[in-house]
């Protein structure tokens, strides 16, 4: 026990786990308050009762009976007071009670006990070996068959952050008691002691107003409600710790060696125009952008050329509030995003940029605009070389005669929701012009394969160019070149890398949500910046998925894809399959029935049932309200 501890101990036989802990912490300055649910007479009647309350209340400790631990905040004793530690040993209903009365039990303790819990404090459940229904339960029972310690917890917004064998050997004068209402011990043999925490809250949907420098016009538009998580996190930050920094850092510096690469350092806009990106990302998949309309009240403008070199990029945060878009009076603005166009029609739209290529190309041109006009020293203060010497550039990657330029930042697509389906995520997109005979696109493959390859990134050619493959994540990455001007003497050579794959991987984090959380347990792992293969050790264990399926009536303009983005707004992120189980087209009412299966998981927050079923009816709401379906 930790010093200046404050310790609730609940549901109390014969006080015989109360004495023990005063005893082992009678240096320390922690205060004990045991508590049990007899009335002072009764309790008094177990054998060493007695002698127990009397260690501690000589330890300084406090005993009080009569005390209802599902009705916490009804002790009068205990208003107003905060507990470091709250602790229940082998919580049971008595008699011959089932499991689910048990269960009923600890879900009533866990939504009572966070009433008297302070922000950081823990709360203590030992069970007998089996009842939690957890993996660290050996053998584990059926789940239905268990009490879904995790699950009961998470409806007061408790994660479970440890668990570890019950030391009843440290505890030589602890003697259970009250099996079946009897004065009979528990099994403590192989009893589990589970550790509950608090969990953040749920981030909130927000509008986030946009007002960006777009090729020479400023363009006010919104984030879709389901990406307002995703933008203006800095995780690329020169003093980040984030794991997404630390991949990129590691990436950097093993390139150097080799081939130096020059990161440009500056806010790019989020938003691109179609025209743009047709023209530099030949062959890129238009269903998987985020389109967007400007909103239809602030026309474009064009801006002085002395205006275009600033930075460009605002944004404001407002509460989403039920369907409506709300912000300083102007309500009758439209947040467009579209899912359905056509370019050769639609001429004028926007995209959130999908790729990070068009502005690597545009940065390319402006340096060579610049070193055509500027002295050397002057080009190179925009340009910084990482891990390597200026001189030292120009002689790497085997006689090449080029450095690799790069950018990073987060990227947008517009895809389904499966595990390993990424809405946003951090891109490191390199680039260089090499001569022919130093094979530049086998030495970056070596360079690649070198890094990665340790923790399972394969090569595979595939159309288009060379995938980078981790099972079971998939695609990481892409290595393709392209031709030059003088195309028989040199090729340029690019290497696009997504770099919140590569950090699940390389750091073994269990889900990609986590990068996102801002939960700071999560960070503080990665604050002494371990190196790659330094496995993250999750904060919440086994968290337990809901299922549930949504069927309705949709009329001939279905479009799936609003269907997912709704979907992540509805769930906040906590939705992480869609799977389609069932389709009925009525032949005569020009309707068709779909029926979708929604897995709800989360390792970032408490998600009880209760929680997801909430989520799941926002989302029959929000369906309803803006697809016009009919839910079934």
């Amino acid at each position: 026990m930790s010093p200046s501890r404050s310790v609730l101990l609940v549901g109390e036989g014969n006080f015989s786990f109360s004495s023990s802990v005063c005893r082992l912490d009678s240096e320390s300055e922690s205060s004990v308050t045991a508590t049990c649910l007899q009335h002072q007479e009764e309790a008094l009647r177990q054998e060493g009762a007695a002698a127990n309350i009397q260690t501690i209340k000589d330890s300084g400790g406090t005993v009080l009976f009569e005390v209802d631990c599902t009705k916490l905040g009804e002790c009068a004793f205990l208003k107003g007071r905060v507990f470091d530690r709250v602790v229940f040993n082998f919580p049971h209903c008595g008699r011959k009670s089932g499991v689910k009365k048990n269960r009923e039990l600890l879900k009533n303790f866990f939504l009572s006990c966070v009433e008297v819990l302070a922000e950081d404090g823990e709360v203590h459940v030992s069970l007998c070996n089996g009842q939690g229904g957890t993996p660290a339960d050996q053998p584990k029972r059926e789940w239905h068959n268990s009490w879904q310690v995790s699950a009961m917890a998470a409806e007061a917004h408790l994660i479970l952050s440890a668990v570890r064998p019950f030391e009843s050997d440290n505890l030589p004068s602890y003697k259970s008691t009250g099996y079946r209402s009897q004065d009979k011990g528990f099994h403590v043999e192989k009893a589990l002691l589970h550790v509950f925490s608090r969990s953040t809250s749920y981030t909130p949907v927000q509008i986030v107003q946009m007002e960006e420098l777009v090729e020479g016009e400023k363009v006010h538009y919104n984030i879709p409600a389901e990406l307002s998580d995703y933008v203006f996190r800095r995780f690329l930050c020169s003093d980040s710790i984030h794991p997404v920094k630390l991949v990129q850092d590691f990436l950097l510096e093993g390139f150097a060696e080799r081939c130096p690469v020059s990161m440009k350092e500056e806010p790019f806009p989020f938003l691109i125009s179609a025209k743009r990106l047709q023209t530099c990302c030949h062959g890129f998949d238009n269903l998987q952008c985020y389109w967007i309309h400007p909103l239809q009240k602030e026309l474009t403008f064009h801006v002085q050329e002395k205006d275009a070199a600033c930075s460009n990029t605002k944004a404001t945060l407002y509460p989403s509030k039920s369907d409506k878009v709300r912000s300083k009076g102007t309500e009758c603005l439209q947040p467009i995003c579209c899912h359905d166009v056509n370019l050769e029609v639609e001429g004028d739209l926007y995209m959130l940029r999908p790729s990070l290529r068009p502005q690597l190309e545009e940065l390319l041109i402006n340096k060579e605009d610049i070193d055509a006009a500027q002295p050397q020293e002057e080009i190179d203060k925009g340009f910084e070389v990482e891990g390597s010497k200026k001189e030292e550039a120009c002689q790497g990657c085997n006689g090449a005669s080029s450095l690799l330029f790069g950018i990073s930042g987060v990227v947008f697509k517009s895809v389904p929701i499966s595990l390993w389906a990424l809405p946003a995520f951090h891109e490191l997109l390199l680039t260089g012009v090499f001569p022919l005979e130093s094979e530049p696109v086998r030495l970056i493959l070596h360079e690649l394969e070198t890094l990665l390859s340790p923790y399972g990134v394969s090569i595979v050619t595939e159309e288009g160019g060379l995938h980078l493959v981790a099972q079971p994540i998939g695609l990481i990455g892409k290595v393709f070149s392209s031709d030059t001007a003088d195309s028989n003497k040199h090729v340029t050579v690019s290497a696009s890398l997504n770099l919140d794959l590569l950090a699940v991987l390389l750091f073994s984090v269990p889900d990609w949500r986590l990068l996102w959380s801002h939960d700071p347990r999560f960070l503080k792992q990665f604050s002494l910046r371990p190196p790659p293969g330094t496995s993250f050790q999750p904060f919440s264990l086994h968290p337990e998925s809901f299922s549930f399926d949504i069927s309705f009536w949709t009329g001939p303009a279905w479009e799936e894809k609003r269907f997912y983005a709704i979907v992540r707004e509805a769930s906040r992120g906590t939705v992480e399959q869609v799977k389609l189980i069932d389709t009925f087209s009525h032949p005569d009412l020009s309707q068709t029935s779909y029926c979708y299966r929604l897995i709800y998981h989360s390792h970032t927050h408490a998600l009880s049932h209760t929680q997801a079923l909430r989520f799941h009816k926002q989302l029959e709401v929000l369906l309803s309200s803006r697809l016009q379906v009919t839910i079934r």
